[in-house]
C-alpha cells in the first residue's frame, strides 16, 4: 500500500517501537525540513525542553499542580485502565499461537435388566488429557497478534495524548487565574486612586468651586471601578475549583496552595524547536494514529488469510476401564492424535466482504494519520507564531502602560491643584487602566502560547 503525503513518516515513527513488519513503506521526503516560523528558536534536540517542560517557567505552584494532576487526575487513571486492559487482550490473543490442554475425568455408572432376569449394573471410570493446536499456515494468528499489540501501542499512546493534554489544560488555567489575580490588584489601586478623586471633586464642590456634576462623574467612576471587582472575584474563584478539578480534587481543596499569591507564569527566553520530523516522532497523537493504521493493516491480513484453509491438530492420552483401583495402570493408557484441515468452498462472499471492509478501514486510517501529521505541523507553526507576536506585542503594551501611568498621576495632580478639570483624569485613569488589562492580557497568552508550544513539540510523552 502506498501512503501518500505527510504520512510518509510513518515508518520513522513506529519502526522504533513494534517488533512486526508494517503494511505501508513510505519515506520521509513529504515532512518539511525545518520551522517557517523558527526565528528566534533554536535548531537543536528538543529533549531536555520537554522533560517537565513545566519547569521552565520556574513557578514551584505551577509544577506541584501540574504533578498532583498527573497523579490524581480521574482521566489519566482512566488512560492506565484502558492500558491495563489492552495489555491483557494482547496476551489472550498471544496464546492463539501455542496449544492449549485440558484434562477430563468421570465415571459412568449403567443398569440393564432382560425380561425374567436380575438387574444387573456396572460402572466404568475414565480420565484423560486433551491437546488443540491450530497450526497458523498463513498468518492469520499473527496478523491478529500483531494487530492486538497495535492496539496496545495505541493505548499507550493515548494516555501520553491525554497527560499532555491535561498538564497543558492546568497550565493554561493556571495562567488565566493568575492574570485575574493581577487585575484584580490594579483595579484595586483604580479603585483607591479614583477614592482620592471622588473626595477631590466633593470638596471643591462643597466649597463651590465646582458643580454637583463633577462630583457625580468622580462618584460614577468610582462605583464603575468597583463594579468590575465580584466579577473578577468571581472568575478567580471559578479558576480554583477548575484547577481543582484538573488535579483530582474537591473544590477547595488548592486554595490554601493557591491563595499565596503569584504572578503570571513567565516562559523561559529560549526554546529549541528541533525539526518537524523531531516534532513527528514525538508527538502522542500522531504515534496513536500510527499504532492504529499498523493495526488496521494487521486485520486486513487477517482477513486475507480466511481465504485458505487451516490446520488443526488435537491429541488425547487417557485411560478407560471398569475397575477404579485400574485407572492408573499402563495396560489401561490409549493415545490418539487427529489432524484436520478445513477452509472455505462457499460462503456468499462474506469472507471477500470482510477483506473489502478492512481494507477500506486501513485507508481510514492512513487518511487519520495523514491528518494528524498535518496538525502536528500546523500546531506547531501556530504556536511560533503566537510566541513572536504576543512578545512584540508586549514591549509596545509595556511602553504604552508606562506613558499612561505617568499621565493618569500627572492628571490627577493637576486637577488638585485645580489646573484641569475632571474629565482629563477620567479619561486618562480609563486608558491607563485598559492598558494595564491589556498588558495583562498579553502576558497572559505569551505564557499559554508557550504552553502550547511545548504541547505541539509532544508535551514531553
Amino acid at each position: 500500500m502506498h501512503v501518500p503525503g505527510p504520512a510518509a513518516a510513518f515508518v520513522a515513527v513506529m519502526m522504533s517501537s513494534c517488533s512486526f513488519t508494517p503494511t505501508p513503506r513510505p519515506d520521509l521526503t513529504s515532512l518539511p525540513v525545518s520551522w517557517k516560523n523558527n526565528a528566534g528558536f533554536p535548531i537543536a534536540p528538543p529533549d531536555g525542553d520537554l522533560s517537565r517542560w513545566w519547569r521552565q517557567f520556574h513557578d514551584p505552584v505551577l509544577t506541584q499542580l501540574i504533578a498532583d494532576g498527573l497523579a490524581n487526575s480521574p482521566d489519566t487513571a482512566s488512560a492506565a485502565a484502558k492500558v491495563r486492559e489492552a495489555r491483557a487482550r494482547r496476551d489472550e490473543y498471544a496464546v492463539s499461537l501455542s496449544p492449549s490442554l485440558g484434562y477430563s475425568a468421570g465415571s459412568n455408572s449403567q443398569v440393564s435388566k432382560t425380561e425374567g432376569s436380575a438387574r444387573s449394573s456396572g460402572t466404568s471410570y475414565s480420565a484423560g488429557l486433551d491437546t488443540s493446536w491450530e497450526v497458523d499456515l498463513f498468518g492469520r494468528n499473527r496478523s491478529t497478534l500483531e494487530a492486538a499489540t497495535a492496539d496496545l501501542g495505541a493505548a499507550e499512546e493515548s494516555r501520553n495524548s491525554v497527560r499532555a493534554a491535561l498538564a497543558a489544560e492546568i497550565a493554561a488555567a493556571y495562567t488565566g487565574l493568575r492574570a485575574d489575580e493581577e487585575r484584580l490588584a490594579v483595579l484595586k489601586r483604580t479603585i483607591s486612586s479614583r477614592e482620592e478623586t471622588a473626595k477631590i471633586a466633593g470638596w471643591r464642590r462643597d466649597a463651590g468651586e465646582a458643580d454637583s456634576l463633577e462630583a457625580d462623574q468622580a462618584s460614577s467612576s468610582l462605583e464603575s471601578a468597583r463594579a468590575g471587582v465580584p466579577a473578577l472575584q468571581q472568575s478567580i474563584g471559578q479558576a480554583r475549583n477548575r484547577l481543582a478539578r484538573l488535579c483530582g480534587r474537591a473544590p477547595g481543596e488548592l486554595d490554601g496552595m493557591l491563595s499565596n499569591g503569584g504572578s503570571i507564569p513567565n516562559p523561559a527566553s529560549k526554546l529549541a524547536v528541533g525539526i518537524p520530523a523531531d516534532t513527528i516522532r514525538q508527538r502522542p497523537d500522531v504515534r496513536l494514529a500510527g499504532y492504529q493504521l499498523l493495526a488496521a493493516g494487521a486485520r486486513t491480513r487477517a482477513a486475507e488469510a480466511d481465504r485458505y484453509p487451516s490446520l488443526s491438530l488435537s491429541g488425547t492420552l487417557g485411560v478407560n476401564t471398569l475397575s477404579g483401583s485400574k485407572l492408573f495402570s499402563p495396560e489401561t493408557a490409549a493415545a490418539s492424535v487427529i489432524s484436520g484441515l478445513s477452509g472455505p468452498i462457499f460462503d456468499a462472499g462474506r469472507i471477500r466482504a470482510n477483506i473489502v471492509a478492512q481494507d477500506a478501514a486501513t485507508e481510514q486510517a492512513v487518511q487519520t494519520y495523514r491528518s494528524a501529521v498535518l496538525t502536528g505541523l500546523s500546531e506547531v507553526e501556530d504556536a511560533l507564531i503566537a510566541c513572536r507576536r504576543t512578545g512584540e506585542r508586549i514591549n509596545s503594551l509595556e511602553t504604552a502602560a508606562t506613558a499612561a501611568r505617568g499621565a493618569a498621576e500627572l492628571a490627577r495632580q493637576r486637577y488638585e491643584a485645580g489646573v484641569t478639570d475632571l474629565l482629563t483624569v477620567l479619561d486618562a485613569e480609563r486608558t491607563s487602566l485598559g492598558l494595564e488589562d491589556s498588558l495583562l492580557s498579553a502576558r497572559a497568552d505569551r505564557a499559554n502560547s508557550h504552553v502550547e508550544l511545548y504541547k505541539a513539540l509532544g508535551g514531553g510523552w
